[in-house]
């Protein structure tokens, strides 16, 4: 099936946009190209490497008719498009920049973030950065990051949106201007929505408690405890009405929590 939508999406592109495979789930398929969409003979080079970009393709879904999966697909990509383009312009929230899109057929293009971790650990997405720490997990290196993950999420949600899939895997890290600290980057909002519902925000920070404690759990108390510190800064900041807000996303994270604990009880 890989080599099929390989296949597809290089006639699509024609032979001149060179593409590479990184990934492939229930929902898209993601690609590499050195190739601007708009400038397709200036390639830009960065530590005499080009630079490159990122490619979402939703392959057709042969189990659906295709009306209405063209439909389905034409929506889902407009929607991600959309949401992404709002998000990018929120003061201090960092999502990757849209480049552009063809909703009909399926396409995202976007910045390219993040690099390969050192010591054959990795994309540098929280989790394997996570898995890098993990001889000294408590690091202040590492604190700092996870603090600032919690001020991102913050972020999001103080201004009504939801990521709706946010696990470790889909923060991705870049590096700072001192080349030692991280910029955590909240990405793929193929499931993303903009909400001020309580019950979406709970379910957000219970998905990524979640996936923490799946891969990270020896550390994972504290972990989430840093995650959670940065998210409520953001609230705290902004008096009464924030601390009233966070308040009750606090709440219903613990409800929803608990709800997780009986499920995976009664299995």
């Amino acid at each position: 099936m890989s080599q099929e939508i390989v296949d597809t999406v290089s006639q699509y592109l024609t032979p001149n946009v060179p593409i590479k495979l990184i990934s492939q789930g229930a929902e898209a398929v993601v690609f590499t190209t050195p190739i601007h969409p708009y400038c397709p003979s200036d390639e830009k080079l960065i530590d005499d490497k080009p630079v490159q970009y990122i490619i979402k393709y939703r392959a057709p879904k042969q189990y659906r008719h295709p009306i209405i999966d063209k439909q389905l697909t034409k929506h889902r990509t407009l929607s991600e498009s959309r949401l992404l383009a709002k998000l990018y312009l929120i003061k201090g929230l960092h999502v990757p920049k849209l480049i552009a899109t063809d909703s009909y057929n399926g396409y995202i293009w976007q910045e390219f973030l993040g690099e390969d971790l050192p010591n054959d650990c990795g994309f540098s997405n929280l989790k394997n950065f996570l898995w890098m720490n993990s001889k000294d997990p408590y690091n202040d290196i590492v604190k700092d990051t996870l603090f600032k993950v919690g001020e991102q999420i913050g972020l999001l949600h103080i201004n009504d949106y939801c990521h709706g899939d946010l696990t470790s895997s889909n923060i991705v890290l870049v590096r700072d201007t001192d080349n030692i600290n991280w910029i955590p980057y909240l990405i793929d909002f193929g499931l993303g929505s903009q909400s001020n519902m309580v019950e979406d925000k709970g379910v957000d920070l219970y998905v990524l408690e979640r996936a923490i404690i799946s891969t990270h759990s020896t550390f994972a108390d504290r972990y989430n405890e840093w995650l959670i510190e940065g998210f409520s800064n953001v609230y705290n900041k902004q008096g009464k009405g924030g601390v009233k807000k966070l308040g009750e996303i606090l709440k219903r994270f613990a409800d929803v929590r608990m709800r997780g604990r009986k499920r995976s009880m009664i299995g």
